[in-house]
């Protein structure tokens, strides 16, 4: 049985795609196997870790400067990192690669039109209105990954699939043990 490596699955999409949505399954899924885990959340560091920050792109770059020294420090000392972030720059995604161990660049895509028809904060409905500036997808450019190391559809997948569809290939490239049958 393989053991678990440390690991950083950079899940990286528009607003509503699905990042968090699917970390939050694909940690219930894992709930079972004992694996050292830490979930890493937009939202939720933007509570604590980067209330100080607002969302310019320098703030955003210093967001996720922030970010990757945790889970530089967590990934080389053999936990698995959830990461939910926008990151719409590649510049960005790839810096993190280039400080972490493991790297996994994840592209939760969904067209903007999706997107938009699940927004329940009323987020793009602002954007789109003028009333917030630098909206990523709207005001502001998102930079899809050209070739992301897993890539799911979460307009073509549930929930369930794309999460057991990553875990999948966390045990594929060695990183997870492969889930004992059941």
């Amino acid at each position: 049985m393989t053991e678990q490596q440390g690991f950083v699955l950079w899940m990286t999409g528009l607003s509503g795609a699905g990042k968090t949505t699917i970390a939050l399954e694909m940690l219930d899924q894992l709930a079972e196997r004992d694996l050292r885990l830490e979930r890493l959340d937009g939202d939720v560091v933007r509570e604590s870790l980067t209330r100080d920050l607002g969302f310019s792109k320098e703030d955003r770059e210093k967001n996720i400067e922030r970010v990757t020294f945790v889970a530089k420090l967590l990934s080389r000392n053999g936990v698995g990192c959830i990461c939910s972030f926008i990151s719409p720059y590649q510049s960005i995604r790839d810096d993190v690669r280039s400080k972490t161990t493991n790297f996994l660049e994840v592209f939760i895509d969904a067209p903007l039109d999706v997107v938009i028809d699940r927004d329940v904060k009323g987020m793009y409905k602002k954007a789109l209105a003028g009333e917030i500036k630098n909206f990523t997808g709207i005001s502001d450019p998102f930079e899809a990954p050209g070739s992301p190391d897993i890539h799911v559809r979460t307009d073509k997948q549930t929930v369930e699939e794309s999460a057991a569809f990553i875990i999948g290939e966390l045990e594929k490239r060695g990183l997870i043990p492969v889930a004992e049958p059941a």
